[in-house]
């Protein structure tokens, strides 16, 4: 096999960086055509397309984008070499880029990345977002996975692959009761003001019909989209106060005692998912998070 030209994969990265032929060219103080054929001749030699053009700009086609893991790993190698050569100490590190649709938990999502976070070689990059503008990161390979509460199906554009990664029963919480009656499910929802997730929420969808299954009118505080808002409503507000959640979204409330459960409710799950993009070259950090156990995922071990 040929000897990887590494003058030609710097030409790439920084076209890849800059998204831009021409500016590209100017950072590098060659002529467009000297890069375009750099380009070329790396890919002929690697055997895939890097780069495909979008209106005026250059976007990442999937080697691509596992081409520009290896050379910033490459450029960055360099450098430490020099640092090492030059101070006697470096790190290398590993990046893994991971979307979570704004409504999850924020409890789930720490679980989840809970065994990178105590890696020295690792950097995380997390953000968050509607399900359709995380699915469009994912789709040109600005991100490797995506957390969601929804699954989503794969169709001939839209390869994607939803992996099941837990499921978990959603509960009413509250205040401690001190010596009040305990909490009678589902008598007394009518009779509590409640904090309930936003109606595009698939646990707020079947909540609604199991009240119309039981003629139920409820009294609704609020209804909150964020998870996290949620959380601390349920946290702060006043005591007779029923909120409906996942317990991840509490655990730490309900392990301190600030929050009891009142009851779990029947036939009602929170399902999480993780969504990536078929592809040849998957993040080998991803095997570390996609094979733990759900247990563990929820209980954050």
């Amino acid at each position: 096999m040929a000897r990887l030209n590494f003058h030609h994969l710097h030409s790439f990265w920084a076209v890849a960086k800059e998204g831009h032929l021409t500016r590209a060219a100017a950072r590098l103080h060659v002529s467009q055509s000297v890069l375009s054929t750099q380009i070329r001749q790396l890919e002929e030699q690697l055997g895939h397309a890097l780069f495909q053009r979008v209106g005026r700009t250059l976007q990442l086609t999937e080697a691509g984008r596992m081409t520009l893991t290896y050379a910033e790993s490459i450029f960055t190698a360099g450098q430490e070499l020099t640092a090492l050569l030059r101070d006697g100490s470096t790190q290398a590190r590993q990046v893994l880029r991971i979307g979570s649709v704004a409504t999850l938990s924020r409890n789930f999502q720490e679980n989840f990345v809970q065994p990178l976070l105590q890696r020295q070689d690792v950097s995380l990059v997390l953000q968050s977002g509607s399900l359709e503008e995380l699915l469009q990161r994912l789709r040109v390979h600005t991100l490797d996975l995506v957390l969601s509460n929804r699954r989503v199906h794969a169709d001939a554009e839209h390869p994607w692959r939803c992996r099941l990664l837990a499921r978990q029963p959603v509960s009413l919480v509250g205040r401690p009761r001190g010596r009040r009656r305990a909490f009678r499910f589902p008598h007394d929802l009518a009779e509590v003001p409640l904090l309930l997730p936003g109606r595009s929420s698939d646990i707020r969808a079947g909540f609604d019909l199991l009240c119309e299954r039981h003629g139920l009118r409820c009294q609704v505080l609020a209804e909150v989209d964020d998870m996290a808002m949620l959380r601390l409503l349920a946290r702060d507000t006043g005591a007779g106060v029923v909120a409906l959640l996942p317990s991840v979204v509490v655990r730490d409330e309900l392990a301190s005692g600030q929050l009891v459960e009142y009851c779990v409710v029947p036939d009602l799950i929170e399902t999480f998912y993780a969504i990536s993009i078929q592809r040849h070259f998957e993040p080998p950090l991803l095997k570390t998070l996609l094979q733990r156990d759900a247990t563990d995922v929820l209980a954050g071990g």
